[in-house]
């Protein structure tokens, strides 16, 4: 008997996975199951993921969400082995490694043997597992999130077997996302991986995307007549009101989540270095950061305080956050015009000043720029920089930076969004 009311969540990341990628299907759980829907999510087993950091104090948020563990093969362990020499060590979303040989082999591997991604070793699992669950419930609503984007197959394959209502949920570019030129493709991967991206485009009853602009007039033109809805990444209004906002003495700067090399973090760095011979400056980092950028970080800044604090859990990040007097973003290079993440609505929903290094004319710069004290600079404009953080200087403790509306980018509010869409399906 065919149920109307129940959604089918296939996501790879899932509590106790921790990091930003795991807090969008979450959040629309927990949420989604308050409006009254009645949900079932299948995930990967934690002990044979590959999750780059585990967060169990999320489980907290979704603890009566039904949820279906299964196990699954993973080749991106071996990866992992070849670049850091160790299974357990999981190379983060967003870096390649290219430096010597092996790494550069590493990458052609990766990018030309694991399409459309090192993840799809969960595929034949989650599938196994949806087909049960699909004809015993009589589930007619699906949803995969990707990335991995390899989880839209297993929707591809659910859509042609089952008269189901599929919904493909890309939080970052597939095809286009700006690590794909590092990873060496043959014309061949690469056509197998468009095709597999046209395919999911097509045959999905609808796209959900975390951003418009620029990342939807690419993936109209590939699907014209698919149906596209907005859902933006959001924060958490409790969690942020329950957080108290505290005050250090030295000039605070906080920045958190991942750091790569491909990010423009040097140039603020040495601006805090030069500015260290007059305000006592500590810079916070928590988050998932390698070793040499934390070393390139120290050389370049010996005048300032460095305080590393590795991965912290969500509830403490938002503590990390709410003790600063600025908070430091740096965008994606390549990444400017189509990504917003979930981080840069957390920093706004704090209320602390805002510096986010980029474009100013992407997405996530016209979102800055409706907040009162906030702002998107190029890495090149060093003046920029500095006066920037000079205005944050002065207004230590005072400064209190506000975004009109701020209240409907919060997960509750999207969430409705998303019930509407299911509704009306």
């Amino acid at each position: 008997m065919k149920d109307f009311n129940k959604v089918l969540i296939l996501t790879y990341y899932w509590p106790p996975s921790g990091g930003s990628g795991v807090q969008r299907w979450m959040y629309f759980a927990k949420y989604l199951k308050a409006l009254g829907w009645e949900l079932s999510v299948i995930t990967v087993d934690e002990k044979q993921a590959s999750y780059p950091v585990l967060d169990h104090q999320l489980l907290e948020e979704v603890k009566d969400i039904a949820v279906l563990k299964t196990d699954t093969k993973e080749p991106l362990k071996i990866y992992s082995k070849l670049i850091s020499g160790s299974r357990k060590k999981v190379i983060p979303q967003g870096h390649v490694n290219k430096k010597g040989w092996m790494a550069k082999f590493s990458a052609f591997i990766r990018g030309n043997f694991f399409i459309p991604d090192a993840r799809i070793g969960w595929n034949t699992f989650a599938l196994s597992e949806a087909k049960k669950l699909i004809q015993k419930e009589g589930i007619q609503k699906v949803i995969t999130t990707g990335p991995p984007h390899s989880s839209h197959l297993v929707g591809l394959q659910l859509k042609a077997q089952f008269d189901i209502q599929w919904w493909a949920d890309f939080r970052d570019p597939w095809t286009d996302i700006f690590y794909n030129k590092d990873l060496y493709r043959t014309v061949l991967a690469q056509k197998k991986d468009v095709s597999w991206e046209s395919k999911v485009l097509q045959n999905a009853d609808g796209i959900f995307t975390t951003v418009g602009g620029n990342f939807v007039q690419k993936l109209t033109i590939k699907a014209p007549n698919q149906k596209f809805h907005i859902l933006p990444n959001g924060y958490d209004q409790d969690l942020i009101l329950a957080v108290p906002k505290t005050s250090i003495k030295p000039f605070h700067i906080v920045y958190t989540g991942l750091l790569t090399d491909n990010q423009d973090y040097i140039p603020v760095i040495k601006v805090l270095n030069e500015m260290a011979d007059h305000p006592y400056i500590r810079l916070s980092l928590a988050g998932n950061i390698n070793d040499h950028i934390l070393e390139n970080i120290r050389q370049t800044a010996p005048k300032i305080e460095i305080d590393f604090k590795g991965y912290l859990p969500h509830k403490e990040a938002i503590a990390l956050m709410k003790s600063g007097d600025l908070l430091l973003n740096f965008i994606f290079k390549g990444a400017d015009l189509d990504m917003i993440s979930g981080k840069l609505l957390e920093y706004l929903a704090t209320e602390v000043p805002v510096l986010s290094i980029g474009d100013p004319q992407s997405e996530a710069g016209k979102l800055l720029s409706l907040a009162s004290f906030a702002q998107m600079i190029d890495a090149e404009d060093i003046e920029a920089i500095k006066a920037f953080i000079e205005k944050a200087f002065r207004k230590k403790n005072k400064a209190r930076n506000q975004m009109a509306d701020i209240k409907k980018w919060s997960r509750e509010n999207i969430a409705v969004s998303l019930s509407v869409v299911l509704e009306k399906s």
